[in-house]
C-alpha cells in the first residue's frame, strides 16, 4: 500500500497512526474556545485538526415541522429542526484562517470537511493540504467530483454506504483526478455502540478498494480506535472537547484531552506491538534464557553413581543441558565426582 504525505507527515503501513481531532461545533460558537481546543489537541500529540465548511442555508431549508424536525427517539438532537442543529454546529467560515494559522504554529496540519462546491473553493483559497468528505456526503458525486479535481489526497468515511455505492464514489473520485484516497470505516450513530463498528470491514476495505483504510470513531472510550489499528487503520479521527460536562453538540462522544492523549499513546503503541513474525525470542529476550528450567546434579555424587530423580533434577537457571533430556540419562552413571549445584553437561556420561 502506498504512503501518502500530508504535509511532511507520512501516512501508511509501517508508520504511526495519523490521529485526527474533530472540533466539530464542540466550539459552542466562540473562537476563543475553538483556538483553546486547537492548543489542547496539539498537547494531546494529535497530528491534525479537523473542522467543517458549511453554512445552516446551505445543508438545509429553515423550515421547523415535518420532515425538517430530527423526531427519533434516542438521538442525541432530538426535537431540534435541522436548519437550528447546523447553526448551532456550524464554524464561522471568518474563523477558518485563525484556526488554521493555530494549528500550523504547533506543526500540525489543518483541514476541513465540505458540505457543497461553494466550501471547496473557499477552502482552496486557504490552501488546505487535503480534503474530508463526510459519510453523509459520500453518495454526493459533484461534490466528490469537486474535491478530486483538486489535486489533493481525499480522506472518505463510509458509513451507511453500501459496497455498490462506496464503488461508485470511489470510481467518480479516480475518475476526476484522486489519486491518494483513504476510507474511513464509520458507523453513523451517535454516539455509536462498539458491537456496531465491524472493525473486520477495514481490511476487506483496504482489499477491495487498494486503498488505505482507518476509522472515523464515534463510540466512547479509545478501545475501539486502538483496536482498529491491530487491523491495519492508518488514519484515526475522534471528536474533541475540553470539557463534556459543559456540553458541547457532539461532546457526549467526543474526547477530553486526557483521553485524547492516551488515544494518541496507545494507538502508537499497537502499531509498534504489531511488529513482524518472529521465533526465538528478540535480542533483548535472549538474557533472559539463562532463567529458563536445565538440569542440575541436585547431590553430591561420586563416579559410577547412577542418576536418579532425586539427584538429576530440572531447575532454575538455565545452564545445565536442556530438560528434554532428563528420561535419557536417568539410570545411566555419572562419569566422574560432581558436587551438588554442577550444571550437567555432556562431560559427566
Amino acid at each position: 500500500m502506498a504512503i501518502i504525505k500530508l504535509g511532511q507527515r507520512a501516512i501508511g503501513p509501517g508508520e504511526t497512526p495519523f490521529i485526527i481531532a474533530e472540533l466539530s461545533g464542540n466550539h459552542d460558537q466562540s473562537l476563543d474556545k475553538a483556538l483553546a481546543m486547537v492548543d489542547a489537541a496539539a498537547a494531546c500529540g494529535a497530528d491534525a485538526i479537523k473542522i467543517q465548511t458549511y453554512t445552516a442555508d446551505s445543508m438545509t431549508l429553515d423550515i421547523r415541522s415535518g420532515d425538517f424536525v430530527i423526531q427519533d427517539p434516542g438521538n442525541l438532537w432530538q426535537g431540534k429542526s435541522l436548519y437550528q442543529l447546523y447553526q448551532l454546529a456550524m464554524t464561522p467560515w471568518d474563523w477558518h484562517q485563525a484556526i488554521f494559522d493555530r494549528a500550523r504554529q504547533h506543526g500540525m496540519l489543518a483541514f476541513s470537511t465540505p458540505f457543497d462546491q461553494a466550501a471547496v473553493e473557499y477552502l482552496e483559497q486557504l490552501n488546505v493540504p487535503c480534503y474530508k468528505i463526510a459519510s453523509f456526503e459520500n453518495s454526493d458525486h459533484a461534490l466528490l467530483a469537486a474535491v478530486a479535481e483538486t489535486g489533493k489526497p481525499v480522506i472518505m468515511s463510509t458509513g451507511m454506504a453500501t459496497q455498490t455505492e462506496l464503488a461508485e464514489s470511489v470510481e467518480v473520485l479516480r475518475k476526476h483526478g484522486c489519486k491518494e484516497l483513504i476510507l474511513l470505516k464509520c458507523t453513523s450513530h451517535y454516539p455509536a455502540d462498539p458491537v456496531d463498528a465491524n472493525l473486520v470491514t477495514i481490511p476487506h476495505l483496504a482489499q477491495l478498494f487498494n486503498c488505505q483504510v482507518g476509522l472515523s470513531d464515534h463510540t466512547a472510550g479509545i478501545g475501539v480506535a486502538v483496536a482498529s489499528v491491530v487491523l491495519g487503520a492508518t488514519v484515526i479521527e475522534k471528536h474533541f472537547v475540553l470539557d463534556r460536562s459543559e456540553g458541547g453538540v457532539d461532546a457526549e462522544f467526543s474526547l477530553e484531552p486526557d483521553e485524547f492523549s492516551a488515544l494518541v499513546q496507545e494507538c502508537k503503541r499497537a502499531a509498534v506491538a504489531l511488529g513482524k513474525v518472529t521465533y526465538g525470542g528478540t535480542d533483548k529476550e535472549q538474557a533472559s534464557r539463562k532463567y529458563r528450567r536445565s538440569l542440575y546434579i541436585a547431590e553430591d555424587m561420586q563416579a559410577g553413581d547412577i542418576f536418579t530423580k532425586s539427584n538429576l533434577r530440572s531447575v532454575r537457571p538455565g545452564f545445565g543441558l536442556e530438560p528434554k533430556y532428563l528420561p535419557m540419562l536417568l539410570g545411566k552413571p555419572v562419569k566422574k565426582a560432581a558436587a551438588k549445584g554442577t550444571a550437567m553437561s555432556w562431560e559427566y556420561l
